[in-house]
């Protein structure tokens, strides 16, 4: 099932070029007061909402459908507790990395295994019709896809055996960066430089995660173009490495890297991002306000 948050925070199940709206399924999640749980609700109850969908596509005739093209798409997730990301996880990123200074800025870029995770601001979600704002333009600002893998079931220190349970589902991540020499959470987190979407695509759709094509674009040329074979921790491996450091929660993001060819987007360009069987986002650079 393949589900997407768009306009004003409503649900809808995607059809090919269509959406369903099914808004009409979030009367499922149970209702909290304060303090509310520091997880997604909706990831938390992904299996009632999905039901609830099926049902009533399948019962109700006067459900509406609209073009998937035309609808504001927001974050497939709305409140994640936190976004976990892997930096050099694909051997030829990891040459070009030290060999650009332009990207390194004399950091020393080690192996993931040594470097461990960050953390980015999860203030610095959007959807993919937000866009992205340059949020320095003294700076190169470089994309970089990924595939994001979306936590379904709490845990610690889960073991990769059974690593791919606690997995809801998949999307396209852009892990957008400022190049400098900061610490790469601040550098990876202002506002809009965590694009996630176009949708949420439920992880029994997909037969695979370490065999998935990834593709970016800018405005049609193609920049960054790899396989999740080619990552040195998988999934797996990376949710049992998060895991060991701190407890992971329903909606928590986990990112997985970028392969080689990240290069400097401007205001005015547009990007294409695409990941087998998970969709394809059209995401535009903004100038700043």
């Amino acid at each position: 099932m393949q589900l997407c948050r768009f306009n004003d925070h409503q649900l809808g199940l995607v059809q090919g070029d269509e959406v369903l709206d099914v808004t009409a399924a979030l009367k499922v999640l149970p209702a909290y007061r304060y303090p509310l749980p520091t997880y997604d609700l909706l990831i938390a109850n992904l299996a009632a909402i999905c039901a609830e969908a099926k049902r009533i596509v399948s019962s109700e005739s006067g459900v509406t459908r609209r073009a998937l093209a035309d609808l504001k798409l927001l974050s497939p997730v709305a409140n994640p507790g936190k976004v976990i990301a892997a930096p050099v996880n694909y051997l030829k990123h990891l040459q070009e990395a030290r060999l650009d200074k332009g990207i390194h800025h004399k950091n020393q870029i080690d192996e993931i295994q040594r470097v461990g995770l960050f953390l980015k601001a999860s203030s610095s979600i959007e959807g993919a019709s937000a866009g992205v704002t340059i949020a320095r333009t003294d700076r190169r600002n470089d994309h970089e896809i990924e595939l994001v893998a979306v936590i379904g079931k709490a845990g610690r220190n889960i073991p990769a055996a059974n690593a791919l349970e606690h997995v809801a589902g998949y999307c396209v991540g852009l892990d957008m960066t400022v190049r400098g020499p900061e610490e790469r959470s601040m550098r990876k987190s202002p506002d809009g430089y965590t694009v996630l979407g176009p949708y949420l695509t439920t992880a029994d759709e997909i037969a695979d995660a370490n065999n998935l094509d990834l593709v970016i674009a800018v405005n049609g040329e193609v920049r960054q173009h790899a396989n999740t074979r080619d990552l040195i921790m998988n999934v797996a491996a990376l949710i049992e490495f998060a895991s060991s450091f701190y407890t992971l929660q329903p909606g928590d993001i986990l990112m997985t890297g970028t392969p080689e060819g990240v290069s400097q987007v401007f205001p005015g360009d547009r990007m294409t991002a695409e990941i087998t069987g998970l969709g394809c986002m059209l995401v535009d650079i903004h100038p700043v306000q």
